[in-house]
């Protein structure tokens, strides 16, 4: 799921690239989203970076490539992801390392007797997107064992993108989130960014600062106020589908 402004520099720098073959400028994306700063097009570059939709061309200026577009753009070049599993689906719980609380690792199938698993609403997608509360569905769950949750309010979310794999949390992924709005430094959080766009990084606070932590060489900490960053759940547990 993509903000409508994330969707809309998509759509304009694909077009600019069909048309010229250049990438559009800061500038021109700026005024074609009716942005007050370059600093909003830096963020939404990252974001769609993120989530698999541009990639920036190393040594080249102004050089961005379309490596997809969203399923519901009526263009020919659509590339269309492949559906996830369902819930259901064969999972393997990974050995808990995020939060303070035991996490159990199991080997493939059910991860717990029936009876046993407590159902979690799935959220939806996570790296750059809608705000929590607007990914809302409960007719997606998914089943966990009761030993990897603690005390309050859990959610699911699936991972998109790898901008957390060297923390292993790889494309695809289930995470575990307990909902909360306080979180420890270095904890990796559900931040929501300005009130628009979800992420899942690891948190670091500095004086003022807030400081978003991809855990991948190829992606940039981002730096905000900190009236700019509302944290939305800490990760408490993982699963993987094979």
């Amino acid at each position: 799921m993509l903000t409508k402004k994330q969707y809309q520099l998509l759509v304009f720098i694909d077009k600019k690239l069909n048309e010229s073959g250049v990438s559009p400028s800061f500038e021109e994306m700026k005024e074609a989203l009716d942005l007050r700063s370059k600093s909003g097009i830096h963020r939404l570059i990252t974001g769609l970076e993120e989530r698999g939709f541009i990639r920036r061309l190393p040594h080249r200026a102004r050089a961005l490539e379309v490596l997809r577009l969203p399923e519901n753009m009526e263009t020919g070049q659509n590339a269309v992801r492949p559906a996830p599993a369902p819930a259901h689906a064969a999972t393997n719980v990974i050995p808990g390392r995020f939060g303070s609380g035991p996490v159990p690792l199991s080997g493939g199938g059910d991860v717990s007797q029936p009876g046993e698993a407590v159902s979690l609403p799935l959220y939806g997608r996570i790296a750059a997107g809608t705000p929590i509360e607007a990914l809302r569905d409960h007719s997606n769950v998914v089943d966990v064992p009761p030993s990897m949750l603690g005390g309050g309010e859990h959610y699911a979310l699936e991972v998109d993108g790898d901008s957390m794999v060297e923390a292993g949390i790889h494309d695809g992924d289930t995470v575990i989130i307990r909902r909360t709005d306080t979180a420890e430094n270095g904890s990796i959080v559900v931040a929501l960014v300005e009130g628009s766009e979800v992420t899942l990084k690891r948190l670091r606070r500095k004086g003022a600062s807030v400081a978003l932590e991809p855990a991948n060489k190829a992606y940039e900490t981002r730096i905000f106020g900190p009236d700019q960053v509302e944290v939305q759940g800490r990760l408490v547990g993982l699963m993987r589908k094979y």
